[in-house]
């Protein structure tokens, strides 16, 4: 078990160094000149051109850049904005907005896509395994922000039963609502997944085995088909979680949250490709590090994999 897991940190290294190269890559790619774009139509005088420049490295070759850019990483060092604002302050007081909503949009996928689909996978061609499928089939239709529109129109100004927009300092209550928007297609996806994952193990030798023993329905439903059934569910939530970090900036648009999605959109139109990385990579490193606590559950949900 150990050297499973040393195995897969070691495999996070690689995988963070390309990313991070290809991101600056991109970002480095990019047409158009930030410094120019900071002087608006009357433009800077050349003086202070060639001084942001040199601040920002931007008059460096590409690959000296990245490798500032890495230093930075390492030493913690994020750099600053064109506007002097310290990047990790930037990222300090966007990120745990976005990634609050995010892990209220993930527990609200999982329990409710886990929990419905388990349902539907059990009761085969009933009436709630076909209503569930007409409702995830709808929710992966409609685009995000018709969603939050109705959602906005409907609970939060005709029943008032929710804030209709979170503003700056927002709570769990008033987060509710932008995290079910935010989760609506995931979990028609987890829905639809574990439905078909349960119909296939609840027909699997090792499922009759259980039976023959004399195992209650409980018993064969929560240690046998739904273990197994967990094992592809895991693999989506574990890859959704960085996927609706960077996804909530349509979200966060809507209901007026100033998270990650809202800065990376500002830094982007203003060119600072500074803060468009480090925000990037931010996310980067959800992605990896959820993926690697994929890995983990697997071995704790596939005995296979623990002894192998």
């Amino acid at each position: 078990m150990r050297w499973y897991i040393g195995r897969r940190i070691l495999q996070v290294i690689p995988v963070f160094l390309g990313a991070t190269l290809l991101l600056y890559a991109l970002v480095f790619l990019r047409p158009g000149d930030p410094v120019l774009a900071l002087g608006g139509e009357r433009g800077l005088p050349e003086a202070v051109q060639e001084q942001i420049r040199a601040e920002f490295h931007l008059d460096e070759p590409f690959i000296v850049q990245y490798l500032l850019y890495l230093k930075g990483i390492f030493t913690f060092d994020l750099g600053v904005t064109f506007t002097g604002r310290e990047v990790s302050e930037v990222i300090a007081q966007a990120l745990p907005v976005t990634f609050q909503l995010a892990l209220m949009a993930l527990a609200i996928e999982a329990v409710f896509g886990i929990g419905f689909g388990l349902v539907a996978g059990m009761r085969k061609g009933g009436l709630f395994d076909s209503s569930v499928l007409v409702l995830s089939l709808l929710l992966i239709a409609v685009p995000t922000f018709v969603v939050g529109f109705v959602l906005q129109i409907v609970v939060g100004v005709n029943l008032g039963w929710l804030p209709v927009t979170a503003g700056r300092d927002p709570d769990v209550v008033s987060l509710l609502m932008p995290a079910t928007v935010l989760a609506a297609t995931s979990f028609a996806y987890v829905l639809r997944l574990t439905r078909t994952s349960v119909q296939e193990n609840l027909s699997a030798d090792f499922v009759r085995t259980a039976r023959a023993k004399g195992l209650s329905r409980s018993q064969v439903t929560g240690r046998h088909v739904l273990r197994n059934s967990l094992i592809p569910v895991v693999t989506f939530l574990g890859a959704d979680l960085g996927q609706l970090m960077s996804g909530a900036i349509v979200t966060e648009g809507i209901f007026n949250i100033h998270g990650v999605g809202g800065t990376l959109f500002d830094a982007i139109t203003r060119g600072e490709n500074v803060t468009v990385v480090a925000l990037t990579t931010v996310l980067v490193l959800v992605y990896i590090v959820a993926n690697l606590a994929v890995d983990l559950l697997y071995a704790a949900l596939d005995p296979r994999i623990r002894y192998a």
